[in-house]
């Protein structure tokens, strides 16, 4: 809390406390303009017909109808299949992007690498990572390895390399200094200060990243087949393309299905790992 000093506390009596400062109050008066602002500007800019939104619930409701009942007999045919691909390029492309981004995270680590030059580097790959979003890395490797799985894999490999080569490179600059000023005082090597200061410290939060990361990779890669890098979203453009909807729901509840049991997994894995 700020204090201002009144005449009435010169003159002996208590001064008057308040939370903000003239100065405070002016500058997150300023910010809620602007959070206004742009919400007024988005509106505006964002084109919607009325007509499409009075008969939204009527179309809704003849989708549903079309969605059932499910063609369960579909799931050995055309479904399963893709979806064990999708899971395969969420995990490759995890293990991948590990590989790819630890090394990067020990760069952009300041108590690790002095460098700042390689710091400014790493950092700047993290955040290219991350500015591309997946979809836009699929089309890309499509482009170069053409439709299927490589490309989701890749895709999801290198969009997945600022997530984690940020957050273990946060992990290790938090880590505590005291073992590894013991280690260097008694002339250990790089490795041995990395594995037995460093590691012990941040494997919880590894596991940690490895995993949400999984999760999410899992639900990335299930559209990643909309624009042809393979897995369960290829089955899922195909049905819609055909307006095959009792299929369509089958491949929505397919999707659904797998992002329950990964979180199962993950929660359990959690515990047991962490």
């Amino acid at each position: 809390m700020n204090s201002t000093a009144t005449p009435l506390a010169a003159a002996g009596y208590p001064r008057t406390w308040q939370r903000y400062t003239m100065g405070q109050r002016l500058l997150r008066f300023a910010l809620y303009l602007l959070v206004v602002a742009a919400i007024v500007q988005a509106l505006r800019s964002v084109e919607i017909i009325p007509e499409f939104l009075y008969d939204a619930p009527e179309q809704m409701a003849d989708l549903l109808q079309r969605m059932w009942p499910i063609d369960w007999s579909y799931y050995p045919e055309g479904v399963h299949g893709p979806l064990l691909e999708t899971l395969h390029i969420a995990t490759l492309g995890t293990i991948l992007s590990v590989l790819l981004a630890v090394p990067v995270g020990l760069l952009a680590a300041n108590n690790l690498t002095p460098s700042r030059l390689v710091n400014q580097l790493a950092r700047l790959i993290l955040v290219s990572s991350r500015s591309v979003n997946s979809l836009v890395w699929a089309l890309l490797f499509i482009a170069i390895f053409g439709p299927g799985a490589l490309a989701g894999t890749l895709a999801i490999a290198f969009r997945s390399i600022g997530f984690v080569g940020k957050l273990v490179g946060e992990a290790i600059e938090e880590a505590q200094r005291g073992p590894v000023e013991a280690l260097t005082a008694t002339g250990a090597s790089k490795g041995a200060i990395l594995w037995y200061g460093y590691w012990p410290q941040i494997r919880p939060a590894f596991w940690s990243i490895v995993l949400l990361r999984w999760d999410i990779n899992v639900r990335e890669s299930a559209v990643l087949g909309l624009v042809g890098a393979g897995g369960i979203g290829m089955a899922l453009d195909t049905a819609l393309n055909l307006f095959q909807w009792d299929r369509v729901a089958l491949v929505l509840a397919a999707i659904f299905a797998v992002v329950i049991v990964a979180e199962i997994l993950i929660t359990q894995a959690r515990k047991r790992i962490l």
